[in-house]
Order: structure tokens, then sequence, then C-alpha cells
């Protein structure tokens, strides 16, 4: 479990960096980027923190 959220931080964090490259250079590949690790790292997280909430219900 520990590693799944330092591996969604993780994630975040090369997000982030992919942004401030964009904002850096301006090429578009670094936004593109930035947007999909963003997009898959937020999916995986709400799945994570579902399955943590359904086996607290159940």
């Amino acid at each position: 479990m520990l590693l799944f959220r330092w591996l969604i931080l993780v994630l975040l964090l090369a997000a982030a960096v992919c942004f401030v490259f964009y904002a850096g250079t301006g090429q578009v590949r670094f936004k593109r980027w930035g947007l999909l690790t963003l997009k898959w790292t937020l999916i995986a997280a709400f799945g994570f923190f579902a399955v943590l909430i359904l086996e607290r219900v159940a």
C-alpha cells in the first residue's frame, strides 16, 4: 500500500516537472506528456482509494 502511495506521488511530481519544462521551453510535447501523466495518475489514484473504501465498507 505504501508503494502505491509513493508511486502516485512520484507520478504527480513527474507531471509537475513536465509542466515546468513546458513553461520554460514552450514545447507542446511537454504539456501533452504532463496532461497524459496527470490523467492516468488520477485514474489510478481514484481506483486505489475506491478499493480502500470498499474494503472498509465490506
